[in-house]
């Protein structure tokens, strides 16, 4: 559908990077799924020269940039054809990409329900403390595809990553108490490889785990993060996300307590009186309730007859 010319010549910023494709996908099909998000200009999916079947990716370019953040939000982690679609903004520049914000602040997800909990759920679930850097991850059986009931997200920053933590660990997903805490680091270096929970040790012979104070004093001296923060990443909004606290960690609030939702929203206050404006008088009090209405202004009933007297 896209010409070599049209996709050296593509609006980058409305672009997005569709992977993790089965090889039955094609290009009609992403043009029909992804329409239903926003009018699409152009749908591009590499392909080898002899055999004539896609890499796996592709890149789908829309005419309006909001469409293109909106498609990351929506379509990121939607399963096709049992695959869950990884949805990112394109972007030549691969030295300044996602991966870049890579600091260590990885989390191992157990216990999960391996029926229920899927990518799409722990995206959905962990991406409201902060910005996801990667799709997260389950492991699965090779032969059955089955879920062996963990996984592995990562955050760019540790103040999100330590949110999750403090909010999820031992809560409730699916009917299952789950596990969160930081993932073991991985001895040698791929392109996954801080996502596998082992092989990572301390000078003393003990796995090490991620989140150190090294690994957090490394983050804040990225020289990547301010600028990726709100210009790429996996939610491509433009805007680093906020945590989101709103959770179940208290009791419930009191009868008459105010909405802790509604506590943000500004009260309109009266405007200001004129110079040399008196006030307007108070109002006056409300009048006291009329006393119930009796039958006082009727006459009484006449007294009853006497009775005769007795015949003798």
């Amino acid at each position: 559908m896209a010409t070599l010319a049209n996709v050296e010549h593509r609006n980058q910023e409305a672009t997005c990077y569709v992977g993790n494709l089965d090889p039955s996908v094609t290009e009609d099909l992403l043009v029909e799924l992804f329409t239903q998000i926003g009018r699409v200009n152009s749908v591009h999916m590499p392909k080898d020269k002899l055999t004539g079947l896609h890499s796996g990716y592709g890149f789908i370019e829309f005419l309006d940039v909001n469409d293109a953040d909106y498609a990351i939000q929506i379509m990121s982690m939607v399963k096709l054809y049992t695959r869950p679609l990884r949805v990112s903004k394109s972007s030549l520049d691969k030295k300044s990409g996602s991966g870049s914000l890579d600091v260590g602040a990885n989390l191992f997800i157990g216990n999960l329900d391996p029926a229920d909990v899927d990518e799409k759920l722990l995206y959905d679930t962990f991406s409201a403390f902060g910005t996801i850097i990667r799709p997260p991850k389950i492991m699965r059986d090779d032969m059955t595809n089955q879920s062996k009931g963990f996984g592995f997200v990562s955050f760019d920053s540790f103040e999100a990553s330590d949110t999750a933590i403090e909010c999820m660990h031992n809560q409730y997903l699916c009917n299952r108490q789950i596990t969160v805490q930081y993932a073991f680091k991985k001895g040698t270096t791929s392109g996954e490889g801080d996502m596998v929970a082992e092989g990572g040790r301390s000078p003393g012979g003990m796995p090490e785990r991620h989140g150190s104070r090294a690994e957090r004093m490394l983050a804040a001296a990225n020289p990547h993060r301010e600028f990726l923060s709100t210009k790429t990443g996996l939610s491509g909004t433009g805007v680093q996300k906020v945590p989101n606290t709103m959770f179940a960690t208290s009791a419930p609030p009191a009868l008459g307590a105010r909405n802790p939702l509604n506590a943000s929203i500004p009260i309109p206050m009266p405007p200001p009186l004129p110079p040399g404006a008196l006030p307007p008088p108070p109002m006056p009090p409300a009048p006291p309730p009329l006393p119930p209405k009796s039958n006082s202004s009727m006459p009484p009933p006449p007294p009853p007859p006497p009775p005769p007297p007795p015949m003798m």
